[in-house]
């Protein structure tokens, strides 16, 4: 990879009159800015249907796209919906995500639009060809509404054993509802081609995001119970999480069942190419969330209501990453190796041949040998300002008090205190041959930006961009930043 820089920005956060970010004119518009400012990369979190809280790292499905993301002006333009129609829509926050609103006037909506739509061939085609994965998924999604919302522990013996003859039956007496989640995807695979087909035009590469674990509540955890740890009743024997680190005193009680390794290894690890396969679809690089997690990885008897009482376990090694390498060719990746990281993740990460993450805010605690410090981080890194899973650069500056404040601003030589925009130009002057600032830092907001707080269920994943400052003069720093440095076209040669 060249010298090259980009932006973190998730479409949930576009402007729009929908409630949400989604496919339609900002994106388009989002990519030429980028390419105006002469970023070469686009980074957004995981594309999968979100849980009740908006997570993207809670998903009901590891290859379908989250409906909500379509854009209804899309559809109004493919002559699916009327104007009239657009403007039954409330007036929503334009300054965050309100999920549980979104969901329910999108889906009126994408319901009215069913009813218009008539390219059944075009459907059919697409069912076919996604048959692997969006049979069981058009399923789980019309039992699960008729079952009240209920998960699928939950539903009645034969549904939740996933049994051939109970699921034919719901077929045959519910075949309309399953064609409209199938339409769903379909829309949204056809908006996500128009603004990947620009992407490419543009010259600007995407980076997607694949999360380490899936909800247990899931379509991948109902129709494939013996890729997890799960008992004879199909309820998980240990669950995942990390031990107490820098985010909580207690770990991270995730909750998602853990992966049967030996399983997936006897079966060539299929599911997991598949997965990979179907993410290239959305992407020209992924992250690897939770990498740590593929060497080693903690697991939580079920039973336990704090991650306190896990256990490390090995995970699949570079056996899963031949596997994959054999099926896809080179390893488009980048791993996520943040967090409590040994020699044994480091050396895997390295044989995999991968670049890893570096990140600004975990660098001045005062250790010399820091890997996060500037001036030891190494070419084949990924460097960032901070995470989705950060405060906002902004934000952590304001919590920093005492010495933690001291050696930011002296490291910088500030002779006042030291702003984002200064860990944002210090990212870029890394060796580090990507640099990838998150939105919120390239705008300097406080904490009112922050994505999520780990261990926080509500209340995450709502921040919005204003369209005030959805303009290529926001992104004039970071145009000026890539010359300086030779991160932008012109200097670095292109991604």
């Amino acid at each position: 990879m060249n010298r090259s820089c980009g932006i973190l920005l998730h479409p949930t956060s576009f402007p729009s009159p929908f409630g949400i970010g989604d496919l339609g004119d900002a994106a388009l518009e989002w990519i030429s800015m980028l390419k105006d400012a002469e970023q070469s990369f686009w980074q957004f979190l995981p594309f999968g249907p979100c849980d009740e809280h908006g997570s993207p790292y809670h998903c009901d499905c590891a290859f379908a796209g989250n409906p909500l993301l379509i854009s209804p002006q899309r559809l109004y333009q493919a002559g699916l919906l009327t104007k009239g129609e657009l403007l039954t829509f409330p007036a929503l926050p334009n300054d965050r995500v309100e999920f549980a609103q979104v969901a329910r006037e999108k889906e009126r909506l994408f319901r009215v639009a069913f009813g218009r739509f008539r390219d059944q061939d075009d459907l059919l085609a697409f069912c076919e060809e996604e048959q692997y994965w969006l049979d069981k998924y058009t399923l789980f999604c019309a039992i699960k509404r008729q079952q009240g919302g209920r998960p699928w522990s939950a539903w009645e013996m034969p549904l939740r054993m996933c049994l051939q003859d109970a699921l034919d039956d719901f077929g045959r007496q519910f075949g309309q509802e399953l064609l409209f989640h199938a339409f769903l995807q379909y829309e949204f695979l056809e908006q996500w081609t128009a603004v990947r087909q620009h992407a490419k035009s543009q010259g600007v590469w995407l980076i997607g995001d694949i999360p380490m674990y899936v909800a247990l509540d899931s379509v991948d955890a109902w129709a494939n119970p013996g890729l997890f740890e799960f008992d004879e009743g199909r309820l998980p024997l240990r669950v995942a999480g990390v031990p107490p680190d820098y985010y909580s005193k207690t770990g991270q009680l995730w909750g998602n069942p853990v992966y049967n390794w030996d399983s997936m290894g006897k079966e060539g690890y299929a599911w997991w190419i598949a997965r990979v396969k179907k993410s290239l679809a959305f992407a020209d690089l992924l992250r690897l969330d939770h990498f740590r997690g593929l060497e080693s990885f903690w697991a939580v008897p079920a039973a336990s209501t704090t991650a306190e009482t896990g256990t490390w376990a090995a995970g699949p090694g570079m056996n899963l990453f031949s596997a994959i390498r054999q099926a896809v060719g080179s390893l488009p990746f980048i791993a996520e190796d943040l967090g409590v990281i040994t020699d044994e993740v480091e050396q895997l990460r390295d044989e995999a041949g991968l670049p890893g993450m570096k990140v600004l805010q975990f660098a001045f605690d005062g250790n010399p040998e820091n890997p996060h410090l500037p001036y030891n981080i190494t070419v084949d890194s990924v460097v960032y300002t901070g995470t989705h899973d950060n405060n906002t650069t902004a934000g952590w500056l304001d919590t920093l008090a005492g010495t933690d404040r001291r050696r930011v601003d002296a490291y910088l030589g500030m002779q006042a205190t030291a702003a984002a925009a200064d860990l944002v130009r210090l990212a870029f002057s890394t060796t580090a041959s990507l640099c990838i600032v998150p939105m919120q830092d390239v705008l300097g907001i406080g904490s009112r930006g922050r994505m999520n707080t780990p261990g926080r269920a509500e209340g995450n994943w709502q921040w919005r961009c204003a369209k005030a400052d959805f303009t290529k003069e926001k992104l004039a720093a970071v145009k000026e930043f890539a010359g300086i440095y030779g991160r932008n076209r012109r200097e670095a040669g292109g991604a």
